[in-house]
């Protein structure tokens, strides 16, 4: 039987890199669309996923064979503190429908879309795998991380009962072109580049909540699509998979600012408001050890420089139709 690849939240960030591969990879490649494949990438237009009769009759329509669930209510550090209960409740109510229809319709697959904001806030680094469930996640989004943290324990309850294959990936943060750039909802690098190119068309000051200490690993949107199509290929374990790149390449928040300066030509220099309680967790790097024994070591990353000019590039060129929050009448 052909494959219906169904991927929800399939118009966001993640989404639209999915899309990107399937259409630009060669014939041929490890990443690429193979011959008899459907993809289908729904938006919330086409769902309310929240909703269990509007996520059946997403499922019914579309048939899919296998899903990559990605859609999220999702947000920053300020999003995240300020709206606990809204993130935990909504989030849950999608992870719940979009797994238990795919039980019901019989999917062979589902790869649901984590985030390391999962990992406890006390916990020893590097992350890896085996630490989601050892303390609980930081409190500045710990609605979030727990209705996160529910889709590992459903995978596991969902393989043991009734014998799905269902399991999860944690990619560390995430970028690239298609990106949210709305400030009051971005997270940090496209909030950033935004924020820059407000200061350059307004002649103000490029100001960065935080001392800029905090450091993060960053993995490009296209890249993470290879890792999310290899997973839904080539690995059937419930266990989770971090998706990241190598712990040495982690970034100051500082450096990113200096880098979005120079990619955005910005006259002048980013400038830290230095309030410590704005920054956030100080690092929480990931292992990629697991991925990259499975995937192979030879697996390329966007080299970071690269990767961030492509994503300001698109930026400045469909800021009129990007996500930014802005009235562009």
């Amino acid at each position: 039987m052909a494959a219906v690849v169904l991927v929800t939240g399939g118009t966001g960030l993640v989404g639209k890199a999915i899309e990107y591969v399937i259409e630009h990879e060669p014939a041929g490649s490890r990443f690429g669309k193979k011959p008899g494949e459907t993809w289908i990438f729904a938006s919330s237009r086409d769902a309310d996923l929240r909703d269990p009769e509007e996520t059946r009759k997403l499922f019914e329509k579309y048939k899919p064979t296998h899903v990559i669930h990605l859609a999220a209510l999702v947000g920053g550090l300020f999003a995240n503190r300020e709206r606990k209960m809204t993130f935990l409740r909504d989030n849950m109510l999608i992870n719940d429908n979009v797994l238990h229809t795919a039980y019901l319709q019989k999917t062979q697959k589902v790869i649901s879309c984590l985030s390391t904001c999962v990992f406890p806030d006390k916990v020893e680094y590097p992350l890896t795998e085996e630490k989601v469930h050892l303390g609980p996640p930081h409190s500045s989004n710990f609605g979030y991380a727990h209705a996160k943290r529910m889709v590992d324990v459903q995978n596991h309850a969902y393989k043991e009962e009734f014998g799905c294959n269902f399991t999860s990936a944690i990619p560390t943060n995430v970028f690239g072109p298609h990106d949210n750039f709305d400030l009051k909802h971005a997270h940090v690098m496209p909030a950033l580049i935004h924020k820059c190119f407000l200061a350059q068309k307004n002649g103000t000051p490029f100001k960065v909540m935080g001392d800029g200490s905090p450091l993060r690993q960053f993995i490009y949107s296209r890249d993470l699509a290879k890792l999310f199509i290899w997973q839904l290929r080539e690995y059937d374990d419930v266990e989770p998979v971090i998706l990241s790149v190598d712990e040495k390449d982690e970034i100051s928040i500082r450096d990113l600012a200096t880098s979005i300066v120079k990619v955005m030509k910005f006259d002048g220099k980013a400038e830290f408001e230095n309030e410590a309680n704005d920054n956030g967790q100080d690092r929480k790097p990931a292992s990629n050890e697991k991925l990259l024994s499975l995937i192979g070591r030879d697996f390329k990353f966007t080299p970071f420089d690269v990767a961030l000019q492509e994503t300001a590039t698109w930026f400045l060129e469909n800021y009129a139709n990007a996500r930014t929050g802005q009235n562009h009448a």
